[in-house]
C-alpha cells in the first residue's frame, strides 16, 4: 500500500464526485463503522466513496472510553461468542495499528474474600478466549501489589478492607485518531472520503432500486447527485433517518443510550495502570483510565429518546460518576477537579419489550431493504473491522457487488510501521499517533511552538490537520485531530483563536470566517464544560 496525501483543497475532492461512472460503493457515515466499511471495500478493489455530513468521528465515534476490549461484563453475562470475537479483533488492531492501540493493565480490586477467586477465574477465561492474540496473562495481586499498581485505591470501601486484586490486560487507543488513520488508509487504497457532505435524499431507477445519493455541501451549499451501485447506511444512532429516506414507514431500529465520561487530572490515577470496578452500586461497570496524561472516569448507560449531535449529561450522571469514583479513591474528586466532560450516544439495537438499555445487545445488525439499501448499526469500536467485513460480505451475497475476498484482517493502517519495526515515539503519546508520518509533521512550520500543553498541540499539528487530514474547522482540530477539548476544555478555548488564524492561513479564509468558526466552536465547547 503506497502512502498518499489526500488533496488539501475541497475543490479537488468534490471534482471526483462529478465522474459519470457510478461508484461501486458509497458509504454514508464517517464514524467507526462507516470508515471501516469503506476501507474494507477499497481493500477488496471496489471504487469506494465515503461521505460524512459533519466531520469524521464527529458523533459517538470520538466519545468512547478509549478502550479496545473484549467486554468483561459480557463474559459475566455468558456471552462467550461476543467476547471471543471482540478479543480476536482487539488482537488484530494491536497488530495492524500499533501506533494507535497498545496494551493497558487493569487492576480489579477485591474487597471481599470471594472477589479475588471469582474475578481471577473469570479473567483467566478471558485470557483463554483471546488465544494466541492475548496481550498478556492475568494474575492475582496481593494487597501490597494491588496498591503498588494503583496507589490511590481506597484501602477500605464501605467497611470492607482491600484484600488484594487481579491484574489483567486489555487494549487502549485514541478513537478519533484511529478514525483519521482509517480515513487516510482509504485514500491510500485509492478511495475517496469527503466530510461536511450531507445526504438529502436517495436516487432510484424505474424499478425502485436505489442507484445513488443526493447531497448538499454543508460548507458552501452546493448540491451533488452521486451514482453508486451499492449504498451503505452506516450513520450510527442516526440510521433510522436515512432508512426513512428509503421507506417513510420504516420501524425504529435504534434505542440510543447515553454514556458520559469525565476527565480529571492525572494525580487521581498517577500510575500506568487502569482500575476497573466490575459492579457499582447500580450494577454498572466503572472505568478509571489513564489517557494522554489525564484520568478518564466513566461511564453511564442512560436511555435517551432524542438524538442531539452534542448531548449533555443528564441530571445525576456526573454526580453518579464522581460519587462512585470517590468511594474507591483515597482522594475524592469533586466538580472543581473536572477539566472536561463529554457525552456520547451508543447505537444499541432496539430489543422489543426491553426497557433497560443495559439489557440490549451491542452486537451489530445488518439489514437490506427491498430497494437495496444496506443498513448497519450497533457494535462498538473494538469490532469495527468485523462489522465492516460482514457488511461487504452481505453486499456480495445480495449480488450488489461481485465476489472479492476480504483483505482487512492483516491490513496495516496508515501510519503503522512495517512488521518488525518500532515507533520513533512512545506508544500512547500524542505524537506517536502519527506513526510513520511523524517526520512529515515535525518538518512543518511551528513544530516547536506549543499551543495546548495539556494535549501536546503545536502549530505544526494544526497545519498538518489542514493539509493532510481534511480538518476544516477549529472544532475539527481541537476535538478530533488533537484531543484538547476532551482533556481540558478551558485550555482548548484559550487556544481556539490561534488555531482559527492558522487554519485561515492554510485554507485561504478571511477574518469573518475566523469569527464564525470560533463562535461555532464556543457552542460545542460549552457542552464539554460543567455549567
Amino acid at each position: 500500500m503506497k502512502p498518499t496525501v489526500p488533496p488539501a483543497t475541497r475543490a479537488q475532492l468534490l471534482d471526483r464526485l462529478q465522474s459519470p461512472d457510478p461508484w461501486d460503493v458509497i458509504v454514508i457515515g464517517g464514524g467507526a463503522t462507516g470508515l471501516g466499511t469503506a476501507v474494507d471495500a477499497a481493500a477488496r478493489g471496489f471504487r469506494t466513496l465515503l461521505i460524512e455530513g459533519e466531520d469524521f468521528a464527529r458523533g459517538t465515534s470520538s466519545k468512547a472510553t478509549k478502550l479496545v476490549h473484549g467486554g468483561v461484563r459480557y463474559l459475566a453475562q455468558g456471552n462467550i461468542s461476543l467476547v471471543r470475537e471482540a478479543l480476536h479483533e482487539r488482537g488484530l488492531l494491536n497488530q495492524n495499528a500499533p501506533h494507535l492501540a497498545w496494551p493497558l493493565g487493569f487492576v480489579v480490586p477485591a474487597y471481599s474474600l470471594l472477589d479475588q477467586p471469582f474475578y481471577g477465574a473469570g479473567l483467566k477465561m478471558y485470557d483463554m478466549l483471546a488465544g494466541k492474540l492475548n496481550l498478556s496473562p492475568s494474575r492475582w495481586l496481593s494487597r501490597n501489589e494491588t496498591l503498588e499498581h494503583a496507589g490511590t485505591l481506597a484501602p477500605v470501601v464501605q467497611g470492607r478492607r482491600l484484600r488484594g486484586g487481579v491484574l489483567y490486560f486489555d487494549g487502549q487507543f485514541d478513537d478519533a485518531r484511529l478514525a483519521m488513520a482509517l480515513m487516510r488508509t482509504l485514500f491510500d487504497l485509492g478511495g475517496t472520503a469527503v466530510n461536511y457532505l450531507r445526504v438529502t435524499g436517495l436516487s432510484r431507477d424505474a424499478s425502485g432500486r436505489i442507484t445513488g445519493v443526493q447531497t448538499r455541501d454543508a460548507l458552501d451549499g452546493t448540491e451533488h447527485a452521486i451514482q453508486g451501485k451499492c449504498i451503505i447506511n452506516a450513520t450510527g444512532v442516526w440510521v433510522d433517518a436515512v432508512r426513512r429516506m428509503d421507506n417513510a414507514d420504516a420501524a425504529t431500529l435504534v434505542a440510543p443510550s447515553q454514556g458520559v465520561h469525565l476527565t480529571l487530572p492525572r494525580s487521581f490515577l498517577p500510575g500506568s495502570d487502569a482500575v476497573l470496578i466490575p459492579k457499582t452500586a447500580d450494577g454498572r461497570v466503572l472505568f478509571m483510565v489513564p489517557w494522554n496524561g489525564h484520568t478518564i472516569v466513566g461511564t453511564t448507560d442512560t436511555p435517551r429518546q432524542d438524538l442531539p449531535l452534542d448531548p449533555r449529561p443528564q441530571p445525576g450522571e456526573v454526580d453518579f460518576i464522581l460519587a462512585t469514583a470517590a468511594r474507591y479513591l483515597t482522594r475524592k474528586p469533586t466538580l472543581d477537579d473536572v477539566t472536561s466532560v463529554w457525552a456520547g450516544l451508543r447505537p444499541l439495537v432496539k430489543a422489543t419489550g426491553e426497557a433497560a438499555t443495559k439489557s440490549l445487545s451491542r452486537e451489530h445488525t445488518i439489514l437490506v431493504s427491498a430497494s437495496g439499501l444496506i443498513t448497519v448499526t450497533g457494535g462498538k469500536w473494538t469490532t469495527y473491522r468485523k462489522m465492516a467485513q460482514d457488511v461487504i460480505d452481505t453486499a456480495i451475497s445480495k449480488q450488489l457487488l461481485p465476489q472479492a475476498a476480504c483483505r482487512s484482517a492483516d491490513l496495516r493502517l496508515h501510519g503503522a510501521p512495517a512488521p518488525g519495526h518500532t515507533l520513533e515515539a512512545r506508544t500512547g503519546t500524542p505524537d506517536s499517533y502519527y506513526g510513520t508520518d511523524l517526520a512529515t509533521l515535525h518538518a512543518l512550520p511551528g513544530a516547536d511552538r506549543m499551543l495546548v500543553n495539556a494535549s501536546g498541540l503545536s502549530e505544526a499539528h494544526v497545519r498538518y490537520a489542514a493539509r493532510c487530514e481534511l480538518a476544516r474547522t477549529v472544532e475539527d482540530v481541537l476535538a478530533r485531530r488533537n484531543r484538547a477539548l476532551f482533556l481540558d476544555a478551558e485550555a482548548a478555548l484559550l487556544a481556539a483563536p490561534e488555531v482559527a488564524r492558522l487554519l485561515a492561513e492554510e485554507l485561504g479564509h478571511d477574518s469573518a470566517w475566523q469569527q464564525r468558526t470560533l463562535e461555532d466552536f464556543a457552542k460545542v465547547a460549552a457542552t464539554f464544560r460543567l455549567q
